[in-house]
């Protein structure tokens, strides 16, 4: 099978990572495969559409509500005088009066739609009203909407809140400042501080225009998580353009400036706009973790990917890839999530250049780091994807290593999303059973060849299975070791027992004999004492 047939599941070419528009930067999946500047022109268009259907809708409701107050004052004026039509008047005044409640809840719609007070709801005046009021509740929640969209077109979202709550905090705090700050929260602030001594008059101006937002933005809790983003990317791009101004168009300054903006901003709101309550981010996350669990039997010949763990080296990078890409979970700015992912493709990098001696390609990479998330599969992956979608500066997503890392990434969760037998070069039968859990890869008559394959997907199971050798080394070095001595322990007794052979033969063959004590020579001269005197030396002359 040739390498190009074996990548054909998972091959991404590098034009489909780019905007469908043409414009050159990178797309995402969440815009339906357009960049942040183009799917923001779009959903403008979209908003406006939907706000003129809004407005016709209000006007068809409209000239209902006078044509019902028209015919229900006409049917009281004109009383019929015969007493022969007294029924089918009866049937006709009871056709009219549901004709006339059903307009009149069309009339409190419309009503409710340019009422400024329609977010209050009014007092129960009887128990048929408030049955009323019920049966409406779908359309009142729908011209609550309509008002607040329209509201939306003429103002700025970091306008809607006063900017002079600001000066009266301490009295009438949002609920998103009441709340005790964390510890991380107080740092950036401080940070966040005092970046902006540094900018002087124009950091004042910064810090009460980010309080503001941040007010503002305590006050739509309701809001749903595209409303949400369109407020913060209209923030961003407002802020962007007065910056531009000031620094009379230094992109670098802008940014460092936009970073720090981002960084305070999002730390306050985090809780309030992650994983929203009015969003379903919460039921992707289950369901792809669900998935990645169920394809924990796929092994890295499966997705070709030109990684060699049992390289030291390798075995690092990969392990320091999944904690990366774990680790972007307990971030709360969406730039230091980005930073995550992109530490992680670098490892990935590293690990496949390691490898392979050579630099990587992207093919090479979108299955590596398929492999390194089904490895690692990261919690609240897709919230942690639509939050960055979300909230961060879209110049970052759209140009730059981090966009592109960042589209990747995208591609890899679609692509486990889609997975099938065909892009894992399986049957479709192999797949089902895979996937069920009735078989699996690994051969189930081989132990060691089980961990061996398991270990490539779970950094425990090659612990265990590199102990285990280690532990069949040690008992066969025991072993050889207690032989050995029980073999120089034999040989010692021996060696023993023949020196003792030895030492007896030597004793009989050569026994031992005693004889008496050898005496001095002149030891029996008695008489001693008459012997000369000793010679002396004599001096002779001449």
């Amino acid at each position: 099978m040739s390498q190009r047939s074996e990548r054909r599941g998972i091959h991404v070419d590098q034009s489909e990572l780019l905007c469908k528009k043409g414009c050159g930067y990178y797309g995402n999946a969440a815009w339906q495969g357009l960049c942040s500047k183009c799917w923001r022109e779009e959903y403008q268009k979209a908003r406006q559409r939907q706000i003129q259907e809004d407005w016709a809708l209000a006007e068809k409701l409209q000239r209902e509500e006078e044509a019902a107050y028209v015919s229900s004052h006409s049917s009281y004026q004109t009383q019929p005088s015969q007493s022969q039509s007294q029924p089918s008047l009866a049937t006709f005044s009871k056709f009219e009066e549901k004709k006339t409640n059903e307009k009149t809840r069309k009339v409190t719609t419309v009503k409710k739609f340019f009422s400024p007070s329609s977010r209050t709801a009014p007092k129960k005046e009887s128990e048929k009203q408030e049955k009323e009021e019920k049966l409406q509740g779908r359309r009142e929640s729908h011209g609550e909407t309509l008002l607040r969209d329209l509201k939306g077109i003429f103002t700025h979202p970091w306008e809607m809140g006063s900017p002079t709550e600001e000066s009266h905090e301490g009295k009438t705090p949002s609920p998103s400042i009441t709340r005790q700050s964390s510890i991380e929260t107080d740092r950036v602030s401080r940070d966040f501080m005092e970046f902006l001594k540094t900018l002087q008059k124009p950091g004042r101006e910064i810090h009460k225009q980010s309080r503001a937002f941040i007010e503002s933005m305590g006050n739509k809790k309701d809001l749903g998580a595209e409303e949400l983003s369109e407020c913060v990317q209209d923030f961003y791009q407002g802020m962007s353009d007065r910056l531009l101004n000031h620094f009379k168009g230094s992109s670098e300054k802008v940014e460092r400036v936009m970073d720090q903006v981002e960084k305070y901003i999002m730390t306050r709101l985090y809780k309030s706009v992650f994983c929203p309550e009015t969003s379903d981010d919460e039921k992707k996350d289950l369901t792809t973790q669900r998935r990645i669990r169920a394809l924990h039997w796929v092994t890295i010949q499966m997705l070709c990917v030109p990684v060699d763990e049992e390289i030291p080296e390798v075995s690092d990078s990969v392990v320091k890839a999944i904690t990366d890409i774990i680790e972007m979970d307990s971030k709360r700015v969406p730039r230091d999530k980005l930073a995550c992912i992109t530490s992680c493709s670098k490892h990935i990098f590293n690990a496949i250049r390691v490898t392979k001696n050579e630099p990587a390609s992207a093919d090479d990479f979108l299955p590596t780091l398929i492999y390194i998330v089904l490895k690692a599969n990261p919690p609240r992956l897709q919230s942690n994807i639509q939050y960055i979608t979300r909230f961060c500066n879209p110049s970052r997503l759209m140009t730059g290593e981090d966009g592109y890392y960042f589209t990747n990434l995208c591609c890899a969760v679609a692509f486990i999303e889609k997975l099938d037998a065909h892009s894992l070069n399986l049957s479709p039968e192999d797949f089902e059973r895979y996937m069920s859990g009735q078989a699996s890869p690994r051969r189930q008559d081989d132990p060691a060849a089980w961990l061996q394959s398991g270990s490539r997907f779970n950094p425990a199971l090659s612990q265990i299975h590199n102990n285990l050798s280690v532990l069949s080394n040690l008992e066969k070095r025991q072993q050889q070791v207690i032989e050995g001595a029980q073999s120089l322990q034999t040989e010692l007794v021996e060696w023993q027992d023949s020196v003792a052979r030895e030492v007896q033969e030597i004793m009989e063959r050569y026994p031992l004999e005693i004889k008496s004590r050898a005496s001095a020579i002149d030891a029996e001269n008695v008489e001693n004492d008459r012997l000369p005197p000793p010679l002396q030396p004599q001096v002779f002359a001449g």
